[in-house]
C-alpha cells in the first residue's frame, strides 16, 4: 500500500517535465503523497524545485520541445546542483550520455521489441521496500552499458531496467501506470541527501 504520510511532503514541490508524454499520471502520484506538483515547460518552472520527474513519452519530440524552449542547460544545472530526478522510460532516455548527459550510460531504445501493447513484470527494485515492483514496459529501453559510478537496482532478463547515480533514478518501465508510489516517495527522501552524489559526475 502506498504511503500518504510523508513528514513534509506538502511543503514540497516536485516538477514534472511537460513538453509530451505521461506527465499528468505523475503530477496525480505526486499529490497523492501530499506533495505539490507543477507543470515544467520554460525554465522558469524549475526555480524552487525540490525534485524533477521526467515522464515516458517519445524521447525524439521531447528533445525537439526542450531544445525549442532552451531548457537543456537549465536542467542540467538543476540536477548537477543536487535536486533529485526521477527518469521513466524515455525520460531514462533523455538522461542518458547522447542526450542530457547526465547518467553515466547509454540506452537501447525499444530495447524489449516495438510490441504497441505493454508487457507487465515482477521486477525487484534495490532500496524500494515492500516486494517486487509490479512494473509496466511500453516501448521500453534497457541500459545497454554503463560507468562505474551507476549502480544498478533492477533487471528484466537480465537486462538493466533501475538505476541510481548519485540525485538520480531512472527505470525503463511507468511507475505511474501501475498505482504504486514507492518510486515517487524515494525520489522525495531523496532531498537532503542527493548533493554531494551530484557533484561527483
Amino acid at each position: 500500500m502506498p504511503t500518504t504520510s510523508g513528514e513534509g511532503l506538502s511543503s514540497k514541490v516536485v516538477g514534472i517535465l511537460a513538453l509530451q508524454g505521461g506527465f499528468e499520471a505523475h503530477a496525480k502520484m505526486v499529490r497523492r503523497l501530499g506533495a505539490a506538483a507543477r507543470e515544467v515547460r520554460v525554465p522558469a518552472d524549475l526555480d524552487g524545485l525540490d525534485a524533477l520527474i521526467i515522464p515516458g513519452g517519445e524521447s525524439t519530440v521531447m528533445t525537439l520541445g526542450i531544445e525549442r524552449e532552451g531548457l537543456a542547460e537549465p536542467l542540467r544545472a538543476l540536477i548537477r546542483a543536487g535536486t533529485p530526478v526521477l527518469g521513466t522510460c524515455a525520460g531514462m532516455i533523455m538522461l542518458d550520455r547522447e542526450h542530457l548527459g547526465l547518467l553515466d550510460l547509454a540506452t537501447q531504445r525499444n530495447a524489449f521489441g516495438r510490441q504497441i501493447r505493454s508487457f507487465e513484470a515482477d521486477v525487484e527494485v534495490a532500496g524500494v521496500g515492500g516486494g517486487p515492483m509490479h512494473a509496466v514496459f511500453i516501448r521500453a529501453p534497457w541500459v545497454a552499458e554503463h560507468g562505474a559510478g551507476v549502480e544498478i537496482l533492477g533487471r528484466v532478463e537480465d537486462h538493466p531496467v533501475a538505476v541510481r547515480q548519485g540525485n538520480m533514478l531512472a527505470v525503463s518501465f511507468h511507475p505511474e501506470l501501475a498505482a504504486d508510489t514507492r518510486l515517487h516517495e524515494l525520489l522525495l527522501q531523496l532531498n537532503g541527501s542527493a548533493e554531494r552524489g551530484a557533484r561527483g559526475h
